[in-house]
C-alpha cells in the first residue's frame, strides 16, 4: 500500500514523490514467533515444584488461566505459586490472595508421597481464609491399549 502524489498533475517529480509504505511482514514474523514461545511455555508454567501426583481415571476438568494452585512436595512444604509458605502463615496467605477475586477456588498438587494430614491441614486452612471450592490435582491414568 503506498500513499503519494499521483495523477496528472505536470508538477509531478518522481523522485521528490512522498511515499509512506506500511510493512506488516516483520510484525507478523515477531508475533508469530510469540505464539509458538507462548504455547510451548504454557504447559510447563505450573511446573516449577517437584511433585509425583497419583494417577486417577476421572476425567479432567478445564482450569482457568489464572488459577491459584498449592503444591504439596514429598517433604510436606507448601508452595503458593511457586513461592514457599510456611504451614503457620498459610491462612493469612490464602486471606490475602483470596480476598480481592471473585471466584474462589484453590486448586491442590499433592505429592503421592506426602501424609493424608498435610493436605487436610493445608484445606483446612484454604477453607478458614474463605475458599469455597477445592480441587485435586492428579495425572491421567495411563490406558491399555
Amino acid at each position: 500500500m503506498a500513499f503519494g502524489k499521483f495523477g496528472n498533475d505536470k508538477n509531478f517529480d518522481s523522485d521528490t514523490a512522498d511515499l509512506a509504505e506500511i510493512n506488516v511482514i516483520p510484525l507478523v514474523d515477531v508475533m508469530l514467533v510469540l505464539l509458538i514461545i507462548f504455547m510451548i511455555t504454557a504447559p510447563l508454567s505450573i511446573g516449577g515444584i517437584k511433585v509425583d501426583l497419583p494417577h486417577s481415571a476421572a476425567k479432567s476438568t478445564g482450569i482457568d488461566e489464572k488459577r491459584v494452585v498449592l503444591s504439596i512436595n514429598d517433604k510436606g512444604d507448601f508452595y503458593l505459586d511457586r513461592i514457599q509458605v510456611p504451614a503457620l502463615a498459610l491462612t493469612d496467605r490464602f486471606r490475602t490472595v483470596f480476598e480481592s477475586r471473585d471466584k474462589k477456588e484453590l486448586y491442590i498438587r499433592a505429592d503421592r508421597g506426602v501424609s493424608y494430614g498435610r493436605v487436610v491441614d493445608a484445606m483446612s486452612a484454604a477453607k478458614g481464609a474463605g475458599v469455597l471450592k477445592i480441587g485435586m490435582l492428579t495425572q491421567a491414568q495411563a490406558t491399555a491399549r
